[in-house]
């Protein structure tokens, strides 16, 4: 089959590999529909290379037609339409039923003292191959694939797609936040996980702020009339923020960036620094003195008003990161963060998809739609910026 493949620092290929099989009588094999390229696929194109081996096929955000179950599948079956979560989980050991899939006691990757395995992410997370192909084995398929609904059969796949990843995400950011009702929120980055979390905050009739820096992803939310700042435009995003909201800053402050903010130009060299470095040197830097580009959470912990919350959905990886501790103990901030938790938040989410009108904008929220053939395009522009590049679909 046709698959994405890593090959080096901001080097992907599509590569002929051999097909998915039956493995474990838990898993499945999907043929793939849709996928589609997340930013954090943008860390193992550039950033977290060093965990990346040759040939890894990446991606996950898929959805496809069931082709094959193991003996020991109950919940789908061959012809069922079903989306992947990005994290592989099996449903029910301790961590999933508290509702913390990307904990799985199953499949914690314990080499590498790190959460549940992850499709197509890197030495950390299992070097599971991910679904940017034509293909997908799917382990512990009962508990890592959500079926759509049979009523909603004919919908596009881009009705459901995101709830692979964007969507959830996008919904946890905002629970962690905390927003009391009538409250307001700052949303710092607005790629598809910021986008589309100012979507979910404004829908639930919060105030939101939107915060970035490039001009189609700044009109795009606009357009949708949620207040925006345009973080090239001014030289203190915080204090204006603080002007909007009585002087005191908003309730909430959701962190959509993560390691890729811009700025911070020593941790920028220090990245760039462990890409150069022999594998195995590279690694232990990242894994112990890795520092992650801070100038994005250093101004989310400057707005947020005192006693307000910090949620931290972009990713870091960073294990020796300056953190400003009094500024936090003393404005009592909270802080809530970590990967989403993807089947915990689908019943809140389904009836979003499902009914009439597309209150999120799903069904418009992609901005590219290519042939596999053409990931290695996609995942240029969109690292690059270029094209209003926001969130590209891969048909395979």
């Amino acid at each position: 089959m046709k698959a994405l493949a890593w090959h080096g620092q901001r080097d992907v290929r599509i590569d002929n590999v051999p097909d998915p099989t039956i493995e474990e009588p838990t898993d499945a094999v999907v043929r793939i529909t849709t996928t589609a390229i997340c930013g954090s696929d943008l860390h193992l194109y550039e950033t977290l290379a060093p965990f990346m081996g040759e040939g890894n096929v990446l991606g996950h955000e898929p959805i496809g037609i069931v082709e094959e179950v193991g003996p020991e599948v109950s919940s789908v079956a061959p012809g069922d339409r079903v989306v992947m979560p990005f994290q592989i989980s099996c449903g029910h050991c301790f961590m999933c039923d508290q509702g913390l899939q990307t904990q799985c006691e199953t499949t914690q990757v314990r080499e590498q003292n790190m959460g549940a395995a992850l499709f197509g992410f890197s030495k950390l997370y299992g070097e599971v191959p991910g679904g940017q192909a034509e293909f997908l084995r799917v382990p512990q398929a009962d508990g890592t694939t959500i079926k759509v609904p049979e009523e909603a059969e004919g919908a596009s796949d881009e009705r459901f797609i995101y709830l692979s990843d964007v969507v959830p995400t996008a919904w946890q950011s905002v629970e962690y936040a905390g927003i009391p009702d009538g409250g307001s929120v700052a949303v710092f980055g607005l790629g598809p996980i910021g986008d589309m979390a100012s979507r979910i905050a404004s829908h639930r009739g919060h105030r939101v702020i939107a915060v970035d820096l490039v001009p189609e992803r700044i009109e795009r939310v606009r357009r949708l009339g949620i207040e925006v700042i345009d973080a090239s435009a001014t030289d203190d995003a915080p204090e204006e923020i603080r002007h909007m909201t009585d002087g005191r800053g908003p309730d909430s402050v959701i962190d959509a960036v993560g390691m890729e903010a811009h700025g911070s130009p020593g941790a920028g060299f220090a990245q760039q620094m462990a890409g150069v470095l022999p594998k195995r040197l590279a690694q232990n830097f990242m894994a112990e003195a890795g520092v992650d580009r801070l100038s994005v959470l250093y101004s989310a912990i400057d707005t947020v008003r005192r006693g307000g919350t910090l949620s931290l959905i972009g990713v870091y990886g960073g294990m020796a990161d300056p953190i400003p501790m009094l500024t936090l103990f003393d404005k009592q901030i909270q802080m809530r963060m970590g990967q989403a938790n993807v089947k915990r938040w689908v019943d809140d989410i389904m009836p979003l998809l499902t009914k009439d009108g597309d209150p999120l904008g799903v069904e418009s929220f992609a901005t590219h739609r290519l042939p596999l053939d053409q990931a290695p395009r996609g995942y240029e522009i969109f690292q690059k910026k270029q094209d209003g590049a926001i969130k590209i679909l891969l048909k395979p």
